[in-house]
């Protein structure tokens, strides 16, 4: 039987098969080392189940690095490198052939072109955090491994973030409220968190419960809602959402379905009324000037 204490999101293990490095924690039928690939869709939605109907957990973007475990019938059961969620991706969406990739994209999106030539048709679109290979970095634009072109301000080295993952994520204002989603074209609210804060180059888990687990510290805040501060995270049960002063809160949510900017009261009353306390604030270390 499996051990009870591991988080199935993001410890590989089911009833026919787990991954190799669970041996001794996990008892299963059988194990895997499993095969590194990397995602080459735009993006790709994991599932819970191996079925095109059923709800999306998160999302994967072009050039991130998955581990497959097991692999039927167009499907792959995998775990993502970044934060270790597990699930199941159509396997047309994965490539054995991987390219480490050399930088990743900082605007909420971009094309990817045939030529370097911004009247060119592009054959794909690039999300924030998504990475891919230069070739050769150049102005206006960058070449790419696969010979494609992408604008080269869009591209952020190496170690080069966002200054304020605040200012990342209110960008996304008015993009639609999706269930697992984390591009510009719809996310939810622990995926606009995540999103924001690994383009700051801060680690950050896929779940809410989880963010409210391991992100900052716990802090007192009055009844009045007072004592808040520009990025401190507040939580309900099964939602976040991100404070850009002491008033407004930033949040995917599915009442606006958008992420929306509106007051932490107006929030805290409307969770009220469905029987939702605050059940917690975290706040994050202050970056050095």
């Amino acid at each position: 039987m499996s051990t009870p204490t591991l988080d199935p999101r993001r410890h590989a293990f089911r009833g026919d098969l787990a991954a190799e490095s669970l041996r001794g924690r996990v008892s299963a039928p059988r194990y895997s080392r499993g095969e590194l690939r990397q995602v080459v869709h735009t993006a790709a939605p994991l599932r819970g189940r191996p079925d095109a109907r059923e709800i999306w957990t998160t999302e994967t973007l072009y050039g991130e690095f998955v581990t497959v475990y097991d692999e039927h019938d167009g499907w792959a059961w995998v775990q993502l490198q970044h934060d270790g969620y597990v699930g199941y991706l159509r396997s047309n969406a994965l490539s054995a052939q991987v390219t480490q990739p050399t930088h990743r994209v900082r605007a909420l999106g971009t094309f990817l072109f045939p030529s370097a030539d911004a009247k060119a048709s592009p054959w794909m679109q690039a999300h924030l955090n998504s990475r891919l290979a230069v070739a050769e970095m150049g102005q206006p634009f960058a070449k790419l491994h696969d010979g494609s072109f992408v604008p080269a301000r869009h591209l952020a080295e190496p170690g080069r973030f966002a200054r304020d993952f605040v200012a990342v994520a209110e960008q996304f204002i008015g993009t639609p409220y999706l269930w697992g989603g984390k591009t510009r074209l719809g996310l939810d609210c622990s995926g606009l968190v995540q999103s924001a804060l690994q383009a700051a180059g801060i680690d950050c888990p896929r779940d809410s419960d989880m963010q409210q687990a391991e992100l900052g510290v716990s802090i007192e805040i009055g009844k009045d809602l007072s004592g808040l501060d520009r990025g401190d995270l507040v939580f309900w049960k099964g939602h976040v959402g991100t404070m850009v002063d002491s008033f407004l809160l930033l949040h995917a949510n599915a009442h606006h379905m958008a992420v929306a900017l509106e007051s932490l009261g107006a929030t805290v009353d409307r969770h009220a009324r469905t029987g939702l306390p605050i059940t917690a604030v975290r706040r994050l270390a202050r970056k050095a000037a």
